[in-house]
């Protein structure tokens, strides 16, 4: 599966950025349909809103993709110290570019799998997970690995798919996002997370919209 995995995004890394920002018509249709018509660019930007500019912590981003969301408000967080993982090589040599090109210094990369994260228990003060949770093949050890390298008091915050809000998001989810390798089942509902997170976290934020979740919880 994780093999699946690095080849379907060593394929679609050359119109990657272009879908999911909806630059273009093919790619305002597939968020249509994918995500029930919400604007993805915009629960993004709502969830990057959530990590103040002057924030002074350690963020851990995983799976940071292309970062062609995230380089511009990295660049104005010049007082944290952030850590991007992801387990595509390809994903993390545009994210890499990106940052290069923006000149910002104060953050490193690396190739690695998010349910072995080579970090000690409570490193990240957050974690900031954005279209990675429908992905990630094991789930129970993504949310487990995220968990321990949070620190007490830290945040989890993420957008992703959830199963059970749009037949048609769930038809393609099934079939051909999973073929094609770029999601992973199973797929969790809403009431799933929330099932996950509660005995871990006090959840802040949690915003379901057509087919996207988006929450922050904290870690008690």
């Amino acid at each position: 599966m994780t093999d699946k995995i690095k080849k379907s995004y060593r394929f679609s890394k050359s119109f990657y950025d272009d879908a999911i920002t909806q630059s273009k018509w093919w790619s305002r249709v597939y968020f249509k349909l994918l995500w029930g018509g919400v604007d993805d660019n915009e629960i993004v930007r709502r969830v990057l809103e959530w990590i103040p500019d002057d924030f002074a912590g350690k963020l851990l981003d995983v799976p940071v993709g292309t970062a062609v969301f995230t380089t511009e408000k990295y660049s104005r967080m010049k007082r944290a110290e952030i850590t991007c993982v992801d387990y595509s090589t390809d994903m993390l040599e545009r994210a890499e570019c990106r940052f290069r090109e923006a000149g910002i210094e104060n953050i490193r990369t690396m190739q690695g799998d998010v349910g072995a994260l080579p970090f000690a228990e409570g490193t990240f003060d957050k974690v900031l997970c954005m279209n990675g949770l429908h992905v990630f093949p094991d789930k129970e050890r993504a949310y487990a690995e995220i968990l321990r390298t949070l620190k007490p008091g830290g945040e989890l915050l993420a957008c992703f798919y959830i199963a059970g809000e749009q037949r048609v998001a769930d038809w393609l989810a099934r079939t051909v996002m999973t073929r094609m390798g770029w999601f992973t089942p199973p797929f969790d509902t809403a009431a799933d997370v929330r099932r996950r997170l509660e005995p871990y976290y006090d959840i802040l934020e949690f915003r379901v919209e057509g087919a996207m979740l988006a929450f922050r919880a904290r870690r008690r």
